[in-house]
């Protein structure tokens, strides 16, 4: 995993809508980039419904949140539609991007091994250098600790 102090890796993928997001098009802005493994699952249905619903608080501090898992850009664009998220989901399907940041890698789940990504939030100053890592997030209540600590 990259650490508190590094620069944002240099990414390029598409958002729910299609359209090419890099991670140049945030330079200068606050922003939370949270990685969570997959589209209408129950935590991952939390953690988007938080952030959701406190997306409003984030955008009066001028913070963007921005979310990535392997989905696809279809499953991404249904996920919002259903969730009303109004913040930029990318589909990081090469999982390129969860690689960079170093979340990609071993899982266990029911004493089952499998490759995934592990539930982890960056926070971005204007500098576009890190300053806070979650490595394990838990999904309840996430949205409010992020703000608390951008505000902080």
């Amino acid at each position: 995993m990259i650490s508190e102090g590094d620069s944002v890796p240099k990414f390029s993928i598409n958002d729910a809508n299609g359209n090419n997001v890099k991670s140049s098009d945030f330079k200068g802005k606050k922003h939370a980039i949270y990685f969570y493994p997959k589209d209408f699952t129950p935590g991952c249905t939390t953690e988007a419904d938080e952030f959701s619903k406190d997306y409003k608080k984030f955008q009066k501090e001028e913070i963007e949140i921005i979310g990535i898992s392997p989905d696809d850009v279809e499953s991404h664009k249904k996920f919002c539609d259903k969730m009303k998220i109004k913040f930029p989901l990318l589909a990081d399907v090469d999982k390129e991007v969860s690689k960079a940041f170093g979340v990609w890698g071993k899982k266990k789940f029911m004493g089952r091994e499998y490759m995934g990504v592990m539930r982890s939030t960056f926070l971005v100053n204007e500098k576009g250098k890190i300053f806070k890592i979650y490595p394990k997030v838990k999904a309840a209540g996430h949205s409010k600790q992020v703000l608390s600590d951008f505000l902080n």
